[in-house]
């Protein structure tokens, strides 16, 4: 729906595994018609969807057929997600968004879950007031796999799987808009194992991360003369 707000898009697109289906995240606006929106299961505000490549609603949807609920949703309950990737171990949809002040969270989004925004969350509002009430965990609503506080800001990621960096194989490396730095996490299983910030010499605001066909790391930055830069090793 159309609300007055420039902010919280969402707008990060991945194809699953075979291509015939195709995610979709949609941020909550930001405004408060919109963030109530996230619990809302007939509005798309605050979503993942999953549709086929025609538009069509792929039948085995979580929540299809059921009256006053939106066919498309996979996962609901989601702030602003601006990083989503499929985990090249797994296939699934790991998605990051960003918090308030505090709590930016990486997640699994998985059919059918609610991620608990805005009823629960690691952040406050930007002015130092409570969310909500001030809950970071309620009963039904997912816990983040990994959060953030204070927060990294982030943009695009993408899991490594290239022979450049053999060290970095499996590595979720995710772009840092407040952190002006590339942030590698280890990740075993589903559990983050630990934490890196790279390239903070940069001092850019990076936007996005991909992995090449070639193995190298490229990174768009988030600035007025903004830069595509490859990251490869040291000769």
């Amino acid at each position: 729906p159309s609300l007055g707000s420039r902010l919280h898009f969402g707008s990060r697109l991945v194809f699953e595994r075979g291509g015939n289906t195709l995610f979709v995240t949609l941020g909550d606006r930001s405004i408060l018609p919109g963030r109530m929106q996230a619990q809302q299961m007939d509005s798309l505000l605050g979503k993942v969807v999953r549709i086929n490549r025609d538009g069509s609603i792929p039948g085995d949807n979580p929540l299809v057929g059921k009256d006053g609920v939106r066919p498309e949703i996979w996962s609901y309950g989601h702030r602003n997600v601006q990083g989503a990737t499929l985990n090249p171990a797994t296939g699934e949809l790991w998605t990051i968004e960003h918090g308030p002040r505090g709590g930016d969270e990486l997640n699994i989004a998985r059919k059918g879950r609610d991620y608990g925004w805005p009823t629960i969350t690691y952040g406050i509002e930007y002015d130092g007031r409570p969310i909500g009430e001030s809950l970071t965990q309620q009963a039904n609503m997912e816990q983040p796999v990994y959060y953030w506080d204070p927060v990294i800001a982030p943009g695009g990621m993408t899991f490594y799987t290239g022979a450049l960096f053999p060290a970095w194989r499996n590595s979720l490396f995710i772009g840092g808009l407040a952190s002006r730095a590339l942030v590698r996490l280890t990740v075993e299983g589903e559990r983050v194992t630990g934490e890196e910030r790279l390239l903070a010499d940069l001092n850019a605001r990076i936007r996005d991360v991909a992995q090449g066909p070639d193995g190298a790391l490229y990174l768009l930055t988030d600035e007025q003369n903004g830069r595509l830069l490859k990251l490869v090793p040291k000769p």
